[in-house]
This record gives C-alpha cells, structure tokens and sequence, in this order.
C-alpha cells in the first residue's frame, strides 16, 4: 500500500453566457441571434462541454433588465430553471447556478438548489453572489442597494442558514419500510429554529438531504469581504485576471487565508476565466479577434464601462484616458480596480478601454493556435496561478466547440486534464469532499 498523492487534475468549466462572451457575439455571422431565447441553444452547448469532459457548466445571473438593451441581446432564463432542464439533457457534466443572498430567502433557495441537486443525481452547484447591481435593488421593494458590508454580512448568515436547512435532515432519515409503515425515522429530521440578524427560520427543509450533502459552494468575488467570505466558505472560485502575474498574487493571497478558518489548500479551487480565440495560425486567430471588436458598438461599451466603474463617462471623449475615479463602490469593488489598474498601467483611451474589455468584461484574453492556448493553459496552471479555467467562448456554439475539439486533446495528451468522467458528482468532478451532516436543533414532532 502507497500513500502516494494523486497527480493535480486540470479543472474546467463552462461559462454559460447567451451567444458568447464577446457583446457583439450575436452579430458574428456564424451565430443565430436569437439562438439564447430557446431550450435546444442551451442543450447543445452543454452536451459539447460534457462530451469533452468539463467539469461543469456555470450560469451567471442579474436580477434586472439592461438599461442599453437596444445594442445587445438579453435574454437571461433564470438559471435553477435552465440548469434543471439540462439535468435530463445531460449525464455528467456539474451544473452551477447563480443566485443571489441578498434578493432571496434562505428557505426558499436551499429548498431549490436541493431538488436540483437530486434532479441531476448530485451535479448542482451554487455560485453565491451579493448582486452589486442598483437597477436589482429597485426590482426587489428598495430604492437603493444596501451597502456592501451590509450584503455580506447577509451573505454570511444566508449560507449558515442554508447549510443547516441541508443537514436538517440525516442522510438516512428516509426509511421508506413498507413492512413497518414507517417512511421516516422523525429522530432523524431536526428544526433549525434560526434566529438571527436578517432571517427567522424554523425548518426543518420540507426535501430529504441533497446527494452531495450540499450542493458545491462557489464565489466569485475579489475584494477584502469577498476574499474573506471565499476563504471562509467557498470550495471553488470564479475570478477575473488580466496577468498570469496578478493570477498568482491573487491564489496566493487566497489561499494562504484559508488556515485562519481551519481549512487546508485543497479544499478550495481557484479558476479563472479565459476567453481563447482559436485558430490554426496566430493570423487567423487575431481576424476572428478583429472581426467581432469591429462589430462592437462603442456606445453599448462606454455604457457598460460605466457600470463596472459606478461612474457615467457618456460625457468624456472617447480618444481621452480615464478621469479620475473616485476610489470605492458599493457595487463590484474588485472588478472596478482591476480596469482601473489596467487603464493606468497601459496608457489606455476610453475607446481602448471599451475595446480591450469587449471580449471578457476584465478577464484573460488569449489569441493562438489550439497549442499556444494549451501551453498558457498549462503555464497558468503549473506556476501557481490557477487550479483551472472557467472557459469563456466569444462565440456561441462555434467558440465552445474550438476548445473542447482543438485544446481539450491537446490538454489530455499532456496528462493534464481527464479523458473520461470517474465519479457521477460535481464534487467527485472537482475532488471534493461531501459534508458531513451537522447537528440542528431538536428533532421534529410528527403527528402520527
């Protein structure tokens, strides 16, 4: 017997976004524009990443409509939703969801992410987001966001609340005896009796434990708070990286704050996105890159720059740097200093700014042959920068099919990346492991 330690598994996810990640993907000639408003899109896209072995798809979500909606498509199904119906689409592959803490209930959510967690035999996971948006606050009874101390805080206590609703029930509460009559063992199904700062909940949850336990813990926030928050409780993590450099600085700093809350490395898995343009020459690679920039609407950019700033720059030339930015945001604080950063650094125009963002939104953008991109993919991965990729096609379906047709192989060859599914869970995907059950409160009183 060897206590030898399993070689680093390569971990890649597919990031669900309309008909690509770059904002005139729809205009590309080779993309239905209309292609996100149905089911099949969707089912296509996930058996492509499943038949290359992704670990998951990922589903980002917004709780509003966008304001410059006239130069860009939007459609956004409400991702449990989506992700249950690709459940019976699908075998594999994990299925992550979206949801916000500070726009839902604890009750309600954990009850959701646990049935599509037995929908799918034990592939959701739960990207757990603040929602940073002011245009959502209004959707939902408030006039402004709260602050962003205030949404964590929320956030802290919403997923407390949810795990203990997961472990209300024992894994083998269900007896189910048709001799006995007894379906339940009620000693074994615990109210919660949560009393705290924003929720009151009883439970026990009205759904027997997910087969993961819980379903898989994401995060995808980079400031202090969301930092803090990951460390403390996230197993994976979506990040934005302009630099393989700035990747490393950031999975180091996390990294290292995972023991200050009892946790070893290995538990939490660090990707970030990469939005690859491939091609059989670098030339061919850099038309496709042009080609969809050249579609891009500079008013669509200027807007959505905005937004990711907290600061209306309609007013200021494009062909002029950046004005100042007045430091801070109750809204995504990471993302703002990440192009802020970039802007500076680089010298770059508004106009730049807007085109150098079109692609990713603030994430790696790499142009290359199939062999270039799986060398920066190992490159990334070898030196301290990454567990693995959220991978962000520009193109939808054609951007998805060049990287599980042309990279993917080239990533196996390497002994990289996994030429078939071991487990059935998104945490055997991800080599995590299923919680134990907590103890909750008192068991329940069943009427006989």
């Amino acid at each position: 017997m060897t206590n030898e330690k399993k070689p680093r598994e390569l971990h890649l996810n597919a990031f669900i976004h309309g008909t690509g990640h770059h904002e005139a993907s729809w205009r590309h000639p080779d993309v239905d524009p209309q292609a996100e408003q149905g089911l099949e899109h969707y089912i296509n896209i996930a058996r492509t990443a499943e038949r290359g072995k992704l670990d998951s798809l990922f589903l980002a979500d917004g709780l509003a409509i966008s304001s410059n909606i006239r130069y860009n498509a939007h459609s956004s199904f409400e991702p449990l939703t989506l992700l249950s119906a690709l459940a019976t689409a699908t075998e594999r592959i994990g299925l992550i969801a979206t949801a916000s803490t500070t726009y839902n209930q604890p009750y309600s959510l954990a009850r959701a992410l646990a049935s599509v967690d037995r929908i799918s035999g034990g592939r959701a996971g739960w990207n757990i987001v603040t929602s940073a948006g002011q245009e959502e606050a209004q959707n939902f009874n408030l006039q402004n966001r709260p602050a962003h101390t205030v949404r964590y805080e929320r956030a802290h206590e919403f997923l407390e609340t949810a795990k203990a609703l997961w472990d209300s029930w024992a894994d083998d509460a269900v007896v189910a005896n048709k001799e006995s009559g007894i379906y339940s063992d009620a000693e074994k199904i615990n109210t919660i009796d949560h009393q705290g700062r924003h929720f009151q909940v009883k439970g026990p949850l009205n759904l027997p434990r997910p087969v993961q336990g819980h379903p898989l813990l994401v995060q995808a926030g980079s400031s202090e708070a969301g930092k803090e928050f990951a460390a403390r409780h996230a197993e994976a993590v979506f990040t934005a990286h302009l630099s393989v450099e700035s990747a490393r600085e950031f999975y180091a700093d996390l990294k290292g704050r995972l023991r200050a809350f009892g946790r070893s490395p290995d538990e939490l898995l660090i990707l970030p996105g990469i939005s690859a343009y491939i091609a059989d020459t670098e030339v061919e690679a850099r038309a496709k890159y042009e080609l969809l920039n050249s579609l891009a609407n500079p008013e669509y950019g200027v807007h959505q720059l905005s937004a990711q700033l907290d600061f209306d720059l309609s007013g200021h030339p494009l062909d002029a740097q950046l004005p100042e930015i007045p430091e801070g945001t109750d809204g995504a604080q990471s993302r703002k200093k990440l192009i802020v950063d970039a802007a500076r650094k680089e010298s770059l125009s508004i106009r730049e700014l807007t085109q150098k963002l079109a692609g990713a939104r603030g994430h790696f953008t790499f142009i290359g042959t199939p062999a270039q991109v799986a060398d920066e993919i190992e490159l990334w991965f070898t030196t301290g920068a990454a567990d693995g990729f959220n991978i962000m096609p520009p193109t939808f379906p054609g951007g998805l099919d060049d990287f599980v047709d042309k990279v993917v192989p080239l990533l196996q060859e390497r002994g990289l990346f996994r030429t078939r599914y071991s487990g059935k869970t998104l945490r055997d995907h991800y080599g995590l492991a299923r919680p134990e059950a907590a103890r909750t409160q008192q068991p329940l009183t069943l009427s006989a």
